[in-house]
């Protein structure tokens, strides 16, 4: 068993992963935002910005990134009515202290070779 010396500090290394219920809960008061690349992705795949908010309160966490060098994120799948759509949210970065903002990195819809299903990446067994 491990012992630190007299005197010494012991670290604990803490890893965070995002919250689905603070993240619902965020998207439900408006208290986010669509990166660049969100919204060029959103256009393109045709989403509508309910669609988008609709999948991520109803959606789940399916991977999480907690050591993603531009701060933790996840990826949330969900549906906007029959219509997968996936989500990768992070933090975005505020000036000063103050609450968070909830970023939308990307969306877009699940679709092969990537994806066999909304739940399951291709080329898994």
């Amino acid at each position: 068993m491990f012992r630190p010396e007299k005197g010494a500090v012991a670290l604990t290394l803490a890893i965070q992963i995002m919250d689905i219920h603070e993240i619902r809960q965020l998207i439900r008061q408006g208290t986010y935002e669509f990166s660049m690349h969100a919204q060029q992705e959103r256009l393109a795949e045709d989403l509508d910005v309910t669609e988008i908010e609709e999948a991520i309160t109803q959606g789940e966490i399916l991977e999480a990134y907690p050591h993603d060098p531009r701060d933790e994120s996840c990826l949330i799948a969900g549906y906007a009515g029959i219509k997968p759509i996936h989500a990768v949210l992070g933090w975005a970065k505020c000036r000063g202290e103050g609450e968070r903002i909830l970023r939308i990195i990307t969306v877009y819809l699940p679709q092969l070779p990537k994806w066999s299903d909304p739940w399951t990446r291709g080329g898994r067994p």
